[in-house]
């Protein structure tokens, strides 16, 4: 019989460095999220996230957003307009990360890829056509329900 506690890593002979990202699922008029695939040179280039970026110091999640969509996505957006969904934690071999998740139904501008980067808008249930980072898959059950 299998216990939970079998498949936790021994993290006190081995920490890693906990990185805080924070990610948002724009949601248009009909329905569709935007995903964003990460540019050629980036760690996992080609797969394709929610938008987002690190947090710096001094920043809550929230800020982070707001600034990260003016400058991968030339969007304006307040912190009013986020709201709180869901959040990822997730051991990458190297960090590990935690990234929670807003929805956001209200921005101003028309999203511009600011970063070269490739962009869709998808509805949750062919988000399985685009490959995503292991941190965002567990994300999408959520927005399915959501959506």
């Amino acid at each position: 019989m299998s216990h939970c506690f079998d498949a936790i890593p021994d993290e006190t002979t081995h920490p890693l460095k906990v990185v805080w990202v924070s990610a948002v699922a724009l949601i248009d008029t009909d329905g569709r999220v935007l995903l964003a695939q990460r540019p050629p040179g980036k760690r996992m280039a080609g797969l394709w996230e929610f938008p987002g970026g690190k947090i710096e110091a001094g920043e809550t999640p929230e800020q982070a957003l707001v600034r990260e969509l003016k400058e991968e996505l030339g969007i304006d957006t307040s912190v009013s307009c986020l709201a709180p969904l869901t959040f990822a934690s997730h051991r990458y071999e190297d960090f590990h990360l935690l990234m929670p998740l807003y929805a956001c139904r209200v921005w101003q501008g028309i999203v511009t890829a600011k970063e070269g980067q490739s962009f869709v808008w998808a509805y949750p249930r062919d988000f399985d056509k685009y490959p995503m980072p292991p941190a965002d898959i567990p994300l999408i059950p959520v927005l399915r329900e959501l959506l």
